[in-house]
């Protein structure tokens, strides 16, 4: 019920310690001043769909970056903020609960309240259905003091995550003119996001003055790129796993005779899974990204599985932990086509009981292969995207399965020696994204809510918010503003039902980088962490002491800061102006000339599609 939304919460000692902590800010969103510095027009990194992304956004693509500035900062063309009349923005949760969100609602709420008391925060309660019936509930100290540095989304509440067709959108911007809301920000991953661009776009064809934001909130870890470093609630996700993880790795070591196999939450991307091996240090982690890449079967997946249990027996050891993501069953190949084929079924109105007769041959050989638990489960209805309920799909009980089955074969055949194969099998899905948030999200968020106000002040619209060099203190974070549309790629090639997607601009999952550094870092420990048992405990979350100001290993070992390098290559490119204008020597004006030539010549190369890696598959 509504009358449930904002109530205060009874908070255990620990949570009213947390509810105490005050986040620290950047010194570039301290005081009562906004500055801003706007950089060049932007353009999408998908080439080839700048065009298709600029047509269906007119009046929101190609605007430019903007970089919040502290007091100190010397810069000529910066835009100084003084004047803030009070002003109404509404804020909605349209993603999954991620742990850090309540941040973002009280970094925003101080301040619309420093820059002008008397400025309103309307929350919508139940997500976007809250927001299309109009449903509100005004953010005050009061409410906000038993969420402060607390986890869920139990503030407002969520329902559904999308705010996509053209009566949704007509719902939106009439709550908008209703309220005479200034702005409206939109919490969430990759699809809420992408909806945010949307609305950004209509409400300014509409000419409707509510300014439409965008915060990378989402524990998946996948709404990454260029301007985006890391999502609220990724990092305690990480940490609140990685010690369930580690407890079964010291319970693997301790009964020496089971093999755990754990499946993470992190839908189609393995983010998750990769930055809590790099964490825990599992005996093993099946990527989705890597058996979409080397397109291994089922079958290839059991075998490595396999090989590596006998490896390890050859050690004396019957016992090991192994992570595999959510998303993995849908980077299977053979069932990844099964699965659409369903889906296809589903959606032509076929009943679930009558699907196994009317697939083809092959999908039905495949569908009669699988166990009977899994084969309800992947009957299941598709979600709104097209994808399986992958957190439904108990593929850690499938490969368990093929696994102990393998395994019987191989020692009835006489060429495996060792102990019997026990599995025992996990799905960490729900436990952790309740959690109190970690130290980083709680500031990262907070600063998030912050500069959601500054992109509304300087009167922005279809922004994401962003926080860049996140790896280090947050005194040295660079806080600024860009564009969603900059951020969007168009899909060209697609399988199955989703491909009534395909050629629509959007911001899309980000997999795990195969030639990144984190991935490297896997790839130089997978056999020490597959022989050695170099399990490691992080132990509970830390809101105080060493552990406290850890990072995700994934965000600190990746070279980021893309924002910051922009700005440096802007100030670079004005010193050549200021060096070489009408009158320098004619010595300088041909250094010039052909230093401009050489790098003209290296970047056009460069990004092209072909060698810039952004052309989708």
């Amino acid at each position: 019920m509504d009358s449930d939304f904002g109530i205060a919460r009874e908070l255990s000692h620990l949570q009213k310690l947390r509810s105490q902590y005050q986040p620290d800010l950047p010194p570039c969103l301290e005081g009562k001043t906004v500055r801003v510095e706007f950089g060049d027009a932007t353009a999408a990194a998908d080439h080839m769909g700048a065009h298709t992304i600029s047509r269906s956004f007119p009046h929101t693509y190609g605007q430019p970056l903007a970089h919040f500035l502290r007091a100190t900062a010397k810069v000529l063309d910066a835009h100084i903020i003084t004047d803030h009349p009070p002003i109404r923005v509404g804020l909605v949760f349209c993603g999954r609960q991620s742990p850090g969100g309540h941040n973002v609602i009280w970094g925003l709420h101080n301040a619309l309240k420093i820059h002008n008391p008397n400025s309103t925060l309307l929350g919508f309660l139940g997500g976007s259905e809250g927001l299309f019936a109009q449903k509100t509930l005004e953010i005050t100290d009061d409410i906000l003091a038993t969420y402060k540095n607390q986890g869920g989304y139990d503030l407002l509440g969520r329902t559904k995550d999308q705010i996509r067709t053209t009566e949704q959108v007509n719902a939106a911007m009439a709550t908008c003119k209703s309220l005479k809301l200034d702005g409206l920000v939109v919490i969430g991953g990759v699809t809420s996001n992408t909806d945010a661009a949307q609305l950004a776009e209509t409400f300014a064809e509409a000419k409707c003055q509510t300014k439409v934001v965008g915060v990378p909130v989402t524990l998946n870890g996948d709404l990454k790129n260029q301007f985006v470093e890391a999502n609220v609630g990724f990092d305690t996700i990480c940490k609140v796993n990685s010690q369930l993880i580690s407890n079964v790795c010291t319970d693997a070591l301790s009964a020496e005779k089971y093999y755990y196999f754990i499946r993470l939450m992190g839908r189609k991307a393995s983010h998750v899974a990769l930055e809590c091996t790099l964490q825990s240090h599992p005996n093993m982690v099946v990527l989705g990204e890597e058996v979409a890449a080397s397109k291994l079967t089922l079958f290839d997946i059991t075998k490595q599985i396999c090989d590596a249990v006998q490896a390890r027996a050859e050690q004396d050891k019957y016992h090991g932990v192994i992570l595999l993501p959510e998303g993995l069953i849908e980077s299977i190949p053979e069932v990844y086509a099964l699965l659409q084929e369903i889906h296809g079924l589903l959606k032509q109105g076929v009943s679930a009981d009558s699907i196994s007769s009317q697939l083809s041959p092959w999908a039905s050989a495949l569908f009669e292969f699988l166990p009977p638990f899994i084969r309800k489960q992947v009957l299941l209805y598709p979600e709104s995207d097209d994808s399986a309920q992958l957190s439904q799909i108990e593929t850690e009980k499938l490969l368990a399965h093929l696994v102990e089955a393998e395994m019987n074969r191989r020692l009835k055949e006489g060429t495996y020696k060792g102990k019997k194969f026990n599995a025992i099998c996990h799905f960490f899905g729900y436990q952790a994204r309740g959690s109190l948030p970690s130290k980083f999200d709680c500031d990262y968020a907070y600063v998030l809510g912050h500069i959601c106000y500054h992109i509304l002040a300087a009167g922005l619209n279809g922004y994401m918010a962003t926080v860049t060099n996140l790896k280090n203190p947050v005194n040295k974070w660079k806080c600024g503003a860009a564009p969603i549309t900059a951020m969007m790629t168009v899909e060209r090639y697609g399988r199955g039902p989703g491909t009534l997607s395909l050629g629509k601009p959007a911001l899309h999952p980000a997999s795990v980088d195969l030639k990144g550094k984190a991935y490297e870092l896997l790839r130089q420990n997978a056999t020490k962490f597959l022989i050695d048992d170099v399990y490691r405990n992080p132990g509970p979350l830390q809101f105080d002491g060493p552990g406290a100001d850890a990072k995700a290993v994934t965000l600190c070992v990746e070279d980021q800061d893309y924002m910051g390098r922009i700005k440096q290559l802007q100030e670079y490119l004005d010193k050549v102006r200021t060096i070489v204008k009408p009158g320098c020597s004619q010595d300088v004006l041909k250094a010039a000339l052909s230093a401009m030539s050489s790098v003209t010549d290296i970047l056009s190369v460069m990004s092209t599609p072909s060698n810039s890696g952004n052309t989708p598959f």
